[in-house]
């Protein structure tokens, strides 16, 4: 069961149920994997309509991935059927909202002040 605390989302295909979860390292692949130079471009890609099927299948992979299940890219994209593609946009919205808004779409707390450097 997905921990919404977590930032973690349920999604079943093709009648197994995944969770899916952005870690650090779902992110570092999804950037690699994409060639985008940070997060700003992910964001920026995926909010400007220009996701391919391919750009999808590695971001719901990687997202698979850091939910905990070992699969490869090809697998969960022969998993997914067109008919699926609205359930699985839908929740990769709420993944990337909950794991960058915070819980209930709720604006995220400012970050803290970085510490005077020594000497300055």
């Amino acid at each position: 069961m997905a921990n919404r605390h977590r930032g973690e989302v349920t999604l079943v295909l093709d009648g197994t149920r995944f969770t899916l979860r952005l870690t650090l390292q779902a992110l570092a692949e999804i950037e690699t994997a994409l060639e985008l130079p940070g997060l700003g471009a992910l964001g920026a890609r995926l909010g400007g309509g220009r996701l391919s099927a391919r750009d999808l299948a590695i971001v719901l992979a990687a997202a698979i991935r850091g939910g905990g299940a070992a699969i490869d890219d090809e697998t969960v994209a022969a998993r997914v059927a067109a008919s699926d593609l609205p359930a699985v946009l839908a929740a990769l919205g709420v993944l990337f909202e909950a794991s960058f808004a915070g819980e209930a779409g709720a604006a995220r707390p400012p970050d803290p002040p970085l510490p005077a450097a020594r000497g300055a």
